[in-house]
């Protein structure tokens, strides 16, 4: 209740509002969210258009600049679904939930091996990872909020849905996790440094790709099933999709494997580019050169560091 807080609790009050609102409305309210941060959010802006500009060079500079307004619509959307996915029971949604591949992730349960369920960070993540619990029990692994009140909203949030919320620091209870056949939600596809990461190719250019998919894996032989998921029907629906298990995963070979995933995660975008979080620094650590060199590069300015 500090005063240092009253601006979070604000928000937060606003969040819940917001969910009370008809779907269709809560949807227009995101895309005006999404319009506000592509004029004002300047450093996001132009973080997303260097993303885009190193990610689809076959694209027009006319293209790339839709696409990147398309992007700001999405995932200010993505900001609505996170309040709805925390304020609200996913059960409200599962009309408009279409499921393929769900027998993909049962068949990989019933190995009785855990299942690491690896994910990427869509503008749709909230939601979707909610709306599956409807269907399995996932444990879900999250990052820490510098905000401990907005920290505290999220995780709460997040444990109505989920039988485990872990840290992603938290090796020791992912390990766990999967060593007791459940199924573990994990996104790869951020920098976290160099620490423990390989420099493989993510859309042709070099990223630093943590090793960590390929070593939770080999702890208890878990299948790796890839889930995918995205706004269809004008943005009125949602589509979750559970590939089969990989096959020959780990292979052994850390660079291998971080090849593997990051070309899954590709595939995955490439099907609604516009959804996928590029506002995100993926290429700000290199094999040689300081952090965020390569934005700053191509920005022609430090500001956005």
């Amino acid at each position: 209740m500090a005063p240092r807080y009253w601006l979070t609790w604000l928000l937060i009050g606003f969040m819940w509002l917001l969910t009370r609102l008809p779907f269709g409305m809560q949807m227009a309210i995101g895309r005006g969210i999404g319009w506000l941060s592509f004029h004002l959010a300047r450093a996001r802006r132009e973080v997303a258009r260097i993303n885009l500009d190193l990610c689809f060079p076959e694209l027009s500079p006319r293209q790339r600049e839709h696409l990147l307004k398309q992007t700001f619509l999405s995932n200010g959307m993505g900001v609505m679904e996170v309040a709805l996915s925390w304020c609200r029971d996913p059960e409200d949604f599962r009309d408009r939930v279409t499921v393929t591949g769900l027998e993909n992730l049962e068949a990989a349960k019933a190995m009785g091996r855990g299942v690491l369920l690896v994910g990427a960070h869509f503008s749709t993540l909230e939601t979707s990872v909610s709306c599956c619990s409807l269907y399995e029990k996932l444990h879900v692994t999250y990052r820490k909020h510098k905000n401990p009140l907005f920290d505290a909203v999220m995780t709460n949030g997040r444990k109505r849905l989920f039988p485990a919320v872990i840290e992603r620091e938290n090796v020791r209870d992912a390990v766990r996790s999967l060593r007791q056949g459940h199924i573990l939600w994990y996104a790869p596809d951020q920098a976290y440094g160099p620490r423990r990461a390989v420099f493989v190719p993510f859309f042709g250019v070099t990223a630093a790709t943590i090793t960590a998919t390929s070593r939770f894996a080999s702890v208890n032989n878990s299948p790796i099933v890839l889930f995918s998921h995205y706004r269809i029907d004008n943005n009125t629906r949602y589509h979750l999709d559970f590939s089969p298990p990989l096959e020959g995963y780990p292979s052994g070979d850390d660079v291998a494997d971080a090849i593997t995933i990051n070309g899954l995660i590709e595939q995955a975008i490439r099907r609604h580019p516009e959804q996928y979080l590029w506002m995100h620094k993926r290429f700000k650590t290199q094999a040689e050169g300081p952090s965020g060199q390569l934005y700053r590069t191509h920005s022609g300015s430090a500001d956005i560091e």
